[in-house]
């Protein structure tokens, strides 16, 4: 098990960081009013209440010349215990109320309540901290959002200040230079230029538009794990968008997953139906369909199934947070005595996956319940059991993994793993969740070879996450110049002109004939070369392949090669050889 990145140092820093940006705000800003200031995965922030006065991005530089000058004052960072009362009137006493009351009253009685003090500021805080402003030395202000209070649309908007800090200065500056590459790979920009994916304000806030290449980028990531899947003896199902209430009565969504639904719809027969949110109730439903029996276990269920969660449209980030998206969903059922090594089936097909994709750098998370026990559903025991088998199944397979407490979904504790792109930033993609507990909401069961019935567990997973999200990851991290078993047009061939076209024709059916499935453009129209290689060199294919005289009377196609450049003539054999590697 590895060391979580909250008991780390860089998150003791970062959480340092963000309270010498409030100090630094109410020095400016006297009548601010601080909320929360926690640290995040790479950065800090801290939601203010500025009044009526506006801050914005380009208040930013005279806040971080002020944090610069409390750093340089070497004050130490101290710890204090206070009593609820004492607490209370201490917050009174510095005005931060009405939020930091509300704080307040959320920590349970009996709870350590402590603030921390640097110099003159004051904070309620749980820690952890540095020992002195003097530690903060890399840091850098980023940008100004807005906020509501507690994320509810109902509160008011608060000011969000952005930052980040690292231990090192050349840390700080290799975080700040990718901020500025992924700029350039931004998947909302390149999707559209590259003819992937599109929004539209008349369809909807996070409602994307598949264009014709981000249909076939789609196809191919579905293609591939639907021969994967049927493999390892995964049998597909198809299920509908919508379902009746009483589903997700049944399995607890109703009332731990509400706010993310869409509104409820009455039919003239007094039926209410739901816009599906997610699909393993479904799943439950099928297989409640028929007796099965202990030999039949493990059924494993597939399905890419399109859901729709009502996001604020604010949380809302092009294809990374989206209203309607497709899920390579799979819900497993199986025998107590099988679930360690369907576990490691799982976790395995998704290593494989990844690998496929080219995203090779990936650690594990263990998600847990924390002590909030009441948004989650299902017995102590049974969240023991699947945490205990998530945690040998890591251990069997090496895999090492941090645990985070709070971060199970409402049924049962999941794995995460958490894939590293290119600029280095990191992405929560694959799951996998043990789950006893749905199973005995729906009075799952199976005859065991005793002839007596026995509840199955259970376990979802998805590989993807969503294609949307999947997708919007593998365009940033490539830059949009995707690799040739990813690329949607994998060849251009261009004929220099006209006359060449038939040419180019009977090439590309060449080409398709012994290679089946390889995606082939011909770009027959009416421009001249140098505005085809253009053209096609922003669309970021990884071959063309120029056809003018000389080639057709020498037999050969002219290569020009997406990273490598003009690779000059070259036999179909040679190209082939070369494309594939």
């Amino acid at each position: 098990m590895s060391q979580s990145y909250e008991q780390s140092r860089l998150y003791a820093l970062r959480h340092s960081a963000a309270h010498l940006m409030a100090q630094s705000v109410l020095q400016l800003y006297p009548d601010a009013k601080l909320t929360i200031g926690p640290p995040i995965e790479n950065g800090f922030y801290y939601d203010i209440d500025f009044g009526d006065q506006k801050f914005t991005e380009a208040d930013l530089a005279k806040v971080e010349e002020k944090m610069r000058e409390n750093a340089a004052r070497h004050l130490p960072i101290v710890r204090e215990e206070l009593t609820r009362d004492q607490a209370r009137d201490r917050i009174l006493r510095l005005h931060q109320d009405p939020y930091k009351i509300e704080l307040l009253s959320d920590i349970p009685e009996g709870d350590v309540i402590t603030f921390y003090t640097q110099g003159e500021f004051t904070d309620l805080c749980r820690g952890p901290h540095v020992e002195c402003t003097g530690d903060i030395e890399n840091f850098k202000l980023l940008t100004v959002a807005g906020a509501y209070w507690r994320g509810s649309e109902r509160n008011k908007m608060l000011t969000r200040l952005y930052g980040t800090a690292f231990e090192s200065a050349e840390e700080l500056e290799r975080y700040l230079h990718n901020l500025e590459e992924a700029k350039k790979r931004d998947h909302r920009v390149l999707g559209r230029e590259l003819g992937l994916f599109m929004f539209s304000h008349t369809v909807g806030q996070g409602l994307p538009l598949w264009l014709p290449k981000g249909a076939i980028l789609r196809e191919i990531l579905t293609d591939f794990l639907r021969a994967e899947q049927l493999k390892r003896g995964y049998q597909p199902v198809v299920t509908p968008n919508i379902g009746h209430q009483r589903l997700y009565e049944k399995s607890g969504h109703l009332i731990t997953f509400r706010e993310k639904m869409y509104p409820f719809m009455t039919d003239e027969d007094g039926d209410i139906h739901i816009l599906k949110p997610m699909n393993c109730p479904f799943h439950i439903e099928i297989y409640r369909s028929s007796l099965r029996s202990y030999r039949e276990l493990p059924i494993r269920y597939a399905e890419f199934g399109t859901v729709y969660r009502y996001e604020q449209s604010g949380e809302l980030a092009g294809m990374l947070r989206v209203r309607g998206f497709t899920q390579d969903d799979a819900h497993i059922f199986m025998r107590p005595d099988q679930l360690l090594d369907e576990f490691k089936g799982v976790v395995d097909l998704t290593i494989h996956v990844l690998k496929w994709l080219g995203l090779n750098e990936y650690s594990a998370r263990l998600g847990t319940r924390d002590d909030e026990g009441a948004k989650y559903v299902g017995s102590p025991e049974n969240w023991q059991l699947a945490e205990a088998a998530i945690k040998q199944a890591c251990d069997e397979m090496g895999m090492d993994y941090e645990v985070s407490p709070g971060d199970a979904a409402f049924y049962g504790p999941k794995l995460d793993l958490i894939v590293k792109d290119a600029l280095g930033r990191s992405w929560q993609m694959g799951t996998v969740q043990v789950d006893y507990n749905l199973p005995e909401r729906f009075e799952l069961e199976y005859t065991g070879e005793d002839g007596q019935p026995h509840q199955p567990v259970m376990i979802h997973r998805a590989p993807f996450g969503s294609l949307e999200r999947m997708i919007g990851l593998l365009t940033e991290h490539y830059g949009g110049a995707f690799p040739f078993h990813l690329a949607p047009v994998q060849i251009a061939i261009l004929p220099i002109a006209d006359r060449h076209n038939d040419a180019a024709y009977k090439l590309r059916d060449k080409i398709l004939a012994g290679r089946p499935g390889w995606r082939i453009s011909v770009d027959d129209s009416s421009e001249r070369l140098g505005k085809k290689i253009l053209m096609n060199q922003h669309q970021k294919i990884p071959y063309m392949l120029v056809l003018g005289d000389k080639d057709i009377e020498n037999n050969t196609v002219s290569v020009r090669s997406r990273e490598a450049g003009d690779l000059g003539a070259k036999s179909l054999e040679e190209f082939l050889r070369i494309a594939e590697g």
